[in-house]
């Protein structure tokens, strides 16, 4: 693989005008794409083949819509101040003002009038009414609920309370905010102090900004072609597209500015930074994008919409490293290298370095590193660096470092014994809104279940006769509020039930009741018999979470282990980045339970209300977090088996290896976790915000923690078994190549190669 990239990345900085138009022309026909049809769509949880699925597209045919505009509903919930009744005729008269002139709003298509005989909308004790307003789902919802309050003035300034509840699409969302903004420039002054070089810093974040963008409006375009997106499959994909654009370009980087301070011309060191670090970046992305498809093991289409958006925005930068990235490094040269070690007018460099022997700590030199070319290196050269001094240190006490390492991270996962998720927060997620306040006015006022109705479907000949007869065993269940009058289709084939659970749709009785319903009202003779509702959908989306969650676990890792065992042609390695991944998770978990579910610190990420972590979170930074751990391990790992490959005992590879990656790891971590950092702060949807914070954790635990203490201890523990492999298996895998072996075949052989057709050309 190394050689086929390495021609690739010289292709690309050869031909800099073809890359770059190659992806203007991308560019364009996604932009196109998108402003002719992008569409968005709400999120919606659901399992295609469950019974709850299935259930509901038969009621959707058998009850259609009424014919017009596509439709929304509001809640219009009157309370009224103490000492007074809704049910009296002068607070039924001013309700019923309010509603009618609520009716006239243009984009209101009807209101619903609370004291209707046959469906009556107010309390036992006439303090609450609510009246269910049909809204135009065309209409800009805010100007909507704007003309409702103005048409409520008269009883606010009563001391009558109007809360509206429900909620319209919004459109288009909003995917950046100032943090996020705030976490970018942090990110961009990292690569300043990393690479010390303006222009370095600059290109680097560039390329990553523009692979991003290209991704974006790539799964805009997509959009067009399908029922539309949710907005959290493009706010995932921007977290995680930014992150490993800006720290896939950086390793590239990083390694073309390791072969110019070792002699290679530029031409040189474009090709091999693109075959040995190009090589990282492939196996690192591919490893990212099976753990995002592999969500699609769930069967829940927003989790596989998810995925596939995040997978595509990382294939994309992917590709725009190995192709821009090259193109830039061309046009930078020296120039991405600190002023002070660029050369000078009249001196010269090779492209083919020697290789000289092992200094103190273990690290093997080049001959052009190892005489620096002016006194500024030498005095860099003579300072003991951190790093190093760290990486001796974890090797002479692998034990004690593994142990601390171990204590902090369980000190930091113990919240997570304590997690709890729920699908979404009933109400909606901010506790302070209107809608919030409406969903608590009606549960007090009808009961916890009144605006979480189960249904139960009855499908067959006959019926409506089942459902009569199967009324009052229904209402005797536990747990069970109230059953509807049989409901019937036109063709009179399908009928339902709604049942009124006692509880909140939350509650684990609710649940428990789902369960019951469908195992007592088994099909009968005459009719098919199946429980949905939004309830019924939700309890089996947190079921097929919590069944799924191990299965794609699972699948992931074992693919996962197979490449790495690819790359590292070791057993004990890619074991190693398990165990260090699984750290990492709960670590992260740990922390965000912390924060979301007690309510710690709260406040620093925009908190109002402490509450279980949402049903997806934990498996989406299972997804995300183990490809980027896979990242790190890559990138660290990599540079120690090249180091082992080259001839160092295992000891002076990891410190070898550890000197030339650590920085990059360190600087790519930092990034990294400023980006997911800006989501975590940005005080915005709790989910994302939780997501944010999860990664955040987890990616400096992995760097910091797993790869910058355990894994060089372990290493050290394990000595040469670190890289032992079955000779059987050893045959049979493919080498992939990520250290660039093949590469340096053909600079031992491009030297005697020419000094043959030289010598030729002198005896002809």
């Amino acid at each position: 693989m190394s050689r086929l990239l390495s021609r690739v990345g010289a292709f690309s900085a050869g031909h800099r005008l073809v890359v770059a138009g190659a992806w203007v022309l991308l560019t364009a026909l996604f932009t196109v794409m998108t402003i002719t049809g992008a569409k968005f769509s709400d999120a919606e949880f659901s399992i295609a083949g469950a019974e709850s699925t299935t259930a509901l597209a038969t009621m959707d045919k058998a009850f259609p819509a009424a014919p017009g505009p596509e439709s929304g509903e509001l809640m219009l919930v009157f309370e009224a101040p103490d000492g007074t009744s809704l049910a009296d005729p002068a607070g039924r008269k001013l309700v019923t003002d309010v509603v009618s002139r609520a009716a006239g709003i243009p984009d209101v298509l009807s209101a619903a009038d609370p004291y209707d005989e046959n469906r009556p909308y107010v309390s036992e004790d006439g303090s609450v009414a609510v009246s269910t307003l049909t809204v135009d789902l065309e209409a800009d919802q805010a100007l909507v609920e704007d003309a409702i309050r103005e048409a409520a003035t008269g009883l606010t300034d009563d001391g009558y309370t109007i809360e509206l509840g429900g909620a319209l699409d919004d459109g288009a969302p909003e995917i950046a905010s100032v943090t996020e903004a705030v976490g970018v420039v942090v990110a961009f002054v990292v690569l300043l102090l990393t690479f010390g070089s303006l222009a370095a810093a600059g290109a680097n974040m560039l390329t990553a900004l523009g692979g991003v963008i290209v991704g974006i409006v790539g799964i805009l375009a997509w959009s067009s072609a399908g029922e539309g997106i949710q907005s959290t499959t493009l706010i995932l994909a921007l977290m995680l597209g930014l992150a490993v654009g800006i720290d896939y370009a950086l390793l590239i980087l990083s390694r073309f500015r390791d072969e110019l301070r070792r002699g290679a011309d530029v031409d040189s060191a474009v090709a091999r930074a693109s075959g040995t670090a190009g090589t990282s970046v492939v196996v690192a992305g591919t490893t990212v994008v099976i753990a995002l498809v592999g969500l699609a093991i769930l069967r829940i289409a927003f989790i596989t919409e998810m995925g596939q958006g995040a997978a595509f925005a990382v294939i994309v930068a992917v590709a725009a490293s190995l192709t821009v990235v090259p193109a830039v490094l061309k046009t930078l040269g020296h120039k991405a290298l600190p002023r002070k070690e660029r050369p000078t007018a009249g001196t010269t460099t090779t492209s083919t370095p020697t290789t000289t022997g092992t200094d103190a700590d273990g690290f093997r030199e080049t001959a052009a590193a190892a005489e620096p070319t002016d006194h500024r290196d030498r005095e860099n050269k003579s300072r003991p660096r951190l790093l190093g001094r760290w990486a001796l240190l974890v090797v002479n006490r692998p034990l004690l470092t593994i142990l601390g390492a171990v204590v902090t991270v369980v000190l930091l996962a113990l919240p997570a014994l304590s997690l709890k998720t729920e699908l979404d927060p009933p109400g909606g997620p901010d506790p302070a809104s209107s809608q919030r306040a409406a969903y608590d006015t009606i549960s007090e006022a009808f009961g916890a279940g009144e605006q979480n109705p189960l249904i139960v479907l009855f499908e067959g000949t006959n019926a409506a006769g089942t459902a009569a007869g199967a009324t009052k065993d229904i209402a005797a269940l536990d747990g069970v509020a109230d059953v509807s009058p049989v409901q019937t289709a036109e063709k009179a084939d399908v009928a339902f039930l709604a049942v009124t659970p006692e509880h909140g749709p939350t509650d684990t009785r609710t649940s428990d009741l789902v369960n019951l319903l469908r195992t007592s009202t088994d099909d009968v003779q005459g009719a098919k018999v199946s429980v949905t509702g939004q309830t019924a959908v939700d309890v089996d989306v947190n079921a097929q979470l919590s069944s799924g969650l191990i299965t794609y676990l699972l699948c992931v890792v074992g693919l996962s282990l197979l490449l790495l065992t690819l790359v590292f042609r070791s057993i004990a390695l890619p074991l190693l980045a398990t165990v260090g991944f699984l750290m990492s998770l709960a670590a992260s978990l740990g922390v965000t339970v912390a924060v979301f579910q007690w309510g710690w610190a709260g406040g620093l990420v925009g908190l109002d209300e402490a509450r279980p972590l949402g049903s997806l979170i934990p498996l989406l930074v299972v997804g995300v977090l183990f490809g980027l751990a896979m990242d790190y391990q890559v990138f660290l790992v990599s540079r120690m088996h090249e180091a082992h490959k080259n001839g160092l005992d295992t000891r002076a590879a990891v410190l070898r290896g550890f000197g030339q990656a650590s920085p990059v790891v360190i600087a790519a971590a930092t990034i990294m976790a400023s980006v997911f950092a800006g989501f975590a702060f940005s005080g915005g949807d709790p989910m994302v915000a939780s997501i944010g914070l999860a990664l955040t954790v987890g990616v400096l635990v992995d760097a910091l923690v797993v790869r910058m203490i355990l894994v060089p201890a372990a290493l050290q523990l394990l000595g040469e078994a670190s890289w032992a492999i079955p000779r059987w298996l050893d045959r049979v895998l493919p080498n992939v190549d990520t250290e660039g072996a093949a590469l340096d075949h053909e600079e031992l052989h491009e030297p005697h190669d020419k000094q043959d057709q030289l010598a030729g050309s002198s005896q002809a």
